[in-house]
């Protein structure tokens, strides 16, 4: 499967975003995860979601702002993102994960495809 996240850019503080990850192949049969790299920091987990959508979770230092969907009739997951602050500027990737049921991961190492990420960048 291949990946495309979009929907970046520039916000001021307070501000959202809604990302997108499209994907071509059996989609529907991969978990879809949310990551996101910060200049000079590893990646770090935000979301995930089972290849049916319902299961969801969330790293805890990502509950409460961020809320994570997908329509696979359109082959998309997108992760919605409130209250941004300058701190969630990063890229953005998301990740496919054929392995792991009606379930999800936020195991980067553990992911079968990644997409091209996308930058978000908060102003404070």
């Amino acid at each position: 499967v291949q990946l495309q996240a979009s929907g970046g850019g520039l916000v001021q503080a307070g501000g959202s975003l809604r990302l997108s990850c499209v994907g071509s192949g059996t989609w529907d049969a991969y978990a879809i995860a949310w990551f996101r790299q910060a200049p000079g920091k590893e990646r770090e987990g935000i979301s995930c979601i089972g290849k049916t959508g319902h299961y969801i979770y969330y790293a805890d230092s990502m509950k409460g702002r961020f809320i994570i969907s997908r329509d696979n009739s359109k082959n998309t997951v997108y992760l919605q993102m409130d209250d941004l602050k300058p701190e969630d500027t990063a890229v953005y990737y998301c990740a496919a994960d054929l392995g792991i049921g009606a379930l999800c991961s936020l195991n980067s190492k553990g992911m079968d495809f990644w997409g091209e990420g996308t930058l978000v960048t908060v102003s404070s």
